[in-house]
C-alpha cells in the first residue's frame, strides 16, 4: 500500500514518471483547469511541464500553492533555464528536474517529504508552545488580577468598598454577576453598578448552603464561606476557559471571605471598646458614690470609738477601779481609737489608688488606639492595684 499520496499535473498520463514512484506514492492526475481543493493527506505535487508547454507555468504554481502551502511542489522542466528557474522558486515551487533526469526524482522527492515530514512537526511544536504561551501569560495575568484584589481588599473598610472592588476584578474576566456578601451584622447584595436585583438576591440566599457550586445552563453560583457570586456568561462552549474562571474566581472569593471576617472582628473589637468605656464610667460614677459613702461611714465609726473613749474616761472615777486598772482600761481605749484611725487612713489610700487607675482608664478608653506604651502602664497600675488589695 502506497505511503504517499501525489498529485501530479499534467495535461498527459505522464506514464513516466508514476512509474519512477511506484510503489510508494500513490499518484492522482490532475489538469490546470481542475478545480483544486485543500488536501490534508496530500504529501507531494509534482508539474510535468513538458505536457504544459503553452501553459503559464508561473501561474500555475501560484494556484497550487495558494491551495496546498504546506505541500512540496516539483516541476519537471523539458530545458533547464535560469530565469525560468526564478520565476517558479517565486511562484512557490520546491525544486525543478530535468526530464533527462528523471532517474534523481526519487531521492530528492524522498528528501522533499522529509523535509515536509520535519516541517510539520516544527510547526505542529511552535503552535503548542505558542498555545503553552498564551495560556501561561493568561494565567499571569489573572493571577496579577488576583493579587491586586487581595492588596487593595485590604484597604476596604466595609461592604460596599468590598464589593465594587471585586467586581472591578470580575470585569478582566468579561463576567456579567451579581455579589452577596454576608457578614455578621448586615448582608449586602449587589450588582456591577452597586445596586441589587431581587430575583438574584433571593437565589443567592437560596443557594448559600448548596455547595461550593451550582450550576445551571450557562449561569453558575460559586459559593465560599460569606461570599456567594452568580456568574451569568460562563463560556459552557470553553472547557478550558470554564474550569480556569471557576478556579481564579474561586481565589478572589477566599480572599473577599478573609477580609469580611476581618471587617467583622474590627466592628466587633469597636462595640467591645465601645461597652468596656461605657462600663469604665459606669464604674467610676459607682466608685465615686461609695467612695462618699464609705467615708461617711468611717468618720461615723471613729466617732462612736471616740465616743465610747471618752464615756469610758469620765466612767472610771465612778467605778472603783484601782489606778492599774484605770490604766489598762485607758490603753485599751487609746489603742482603740489608734487602730479605728489607721483602718481609715488605709482605706483612704486604697480608694485613692482605685481612683487613680480608673481616671488614667478612663482617658486612654476615650481614645480610637491605646499607645502601646501607655496600655503597658494600665496594665502594670492593675496588677499594683490587685497587689495591694
Amino acid at each position: 500500500m502506497a505511503e504517499h499520496l501525489t498529485l501530479i499535473v499534467s495535461q498527459s498520463d505522464s506514464r513516466d514518471l508514476i512509474q519512477w514512484l511506484a510503489p510508494d506514492y500513490e499518484c492522482l492526475l490532475s489538469k490546470p483547469d481542475d478545480e483544486l481543493t485543500a488536501d490534508d493527506e496530500l504529501a507531494l505535487i509534482l508539474v510535468d511541464s513538458r505536457s504544459l508547454s503553452q501553459c503559464d507555468l508561473a501561474a500555475i504554481c501560484r494556484q497550487l500553492r495558494q491551495a496546498h502551502s504546506n505541500v512540496p511542489m516539483v516541476v519537471i522542466l523539458e530545458h533547464d533555464e535560469l530565469d525560468v528557474r526564478l520565476n517558479l522558486y517565486e511562484a512557490g515551487c520546491d525544486d525543478c528536474l530535468q526530464a533527462q533526469a528523471l532517474k534523481e526524482l526519487r531521492g530528492r522527492i524522498d528528501r522533499l517529504a522529509m523535509n515536509k515530514i520535519a516541517n510539520d512537526q516544527l510547526r505542529m511544536q511552535l503552535q503548542q508552545a505558542n498555545e503553552m504561551a498564551f495560556l501561561a501569560m493568561t494565567g499571569t495575568s489573572d493571577l496579577g488580577v488576583n493579587i491586586q484584589f487581595l492588596l487593595d481588599s485590604h484597604h476596604c473598610t466595609n461592604l460596599d468598598e468590598l464589593g465594587m472592588r471585586l467586581f472591578q476584578a470580575l470585569r478582566n474576566y468579561n463576567l456579567n454577576c451579581s455579589l452577596q456578601l454576608r457578614s455578621r451584622f448586615e448582608s449586602k447584595n449587589m450588582e456591577a453598578n452597586g445596586m441589587a436585583k431581587a430575583m438574584e438576591s433571593s437565589l443567592l440566599s437560596a443557594c448559600a448552603d448548596k455547595g461550593r457550586y451550582v450550576d445551571f445552563g450557562r449561569r453558575s453560583i460559586m459559593n465560599y464561606g460569606r461570599v456567594s457570586v452568580l456568574v451569568k456568561n460562563m463560556p459552557v462552549d470553553d472547557d478550558k476557559k470554564y474550569g480556569a474562571i471557576k478556579d481564579n474566581l474561586f481565589s478572589l472569593l477566599q480572599g473577599a471571605d478573609a477580609r469580611i471576617d476581618a471587617l467583622d472582628n474590627q466592628k466587633t473589637l469597636l462595640l467591645e471598646g465601645k461597652l468596656i468605656r461605657e462600663m469604665a464610667m459606669q464604674m467610676r460614677r459607682l466608685v465615686d458614690d461609695v467612695d462618699e459613702a464609705q467615708t461617711v461611714v468611717m468618720r461615723d465609726i471613729a466617732d462612736v470609738v471616740e465616743n465610747i473613749s471618752e464615756q469610758i474616761e469620765n466612767s472610771m472615777h465612778v467605778l472603783g477601779m484601782d489606778e492599774v486598772q484605770e490604766q489598762k482600761m485607758r490603753a485599751i481605749s487609746e489603742n482603740a481609737v489608734q487602730e479605728t484611725t489607721r483602718i481609715f487612713n488605709e482605706g483612704m489610700t486604697l480608694d485613692q489608688n482605685l481612683r487613680d487607675f480608673l481616671s488614667v482608664a478612663e482617658h486612654l478608653l476615650a481614645k480610637p488606639h491605646l499607645p502601646i506604651e501607655a496600655l503597658q502602664r494600665l496594665l502594670e497600675s492593675g496588677q499594683a492595684l490587685q497587689l495591694k488589695h
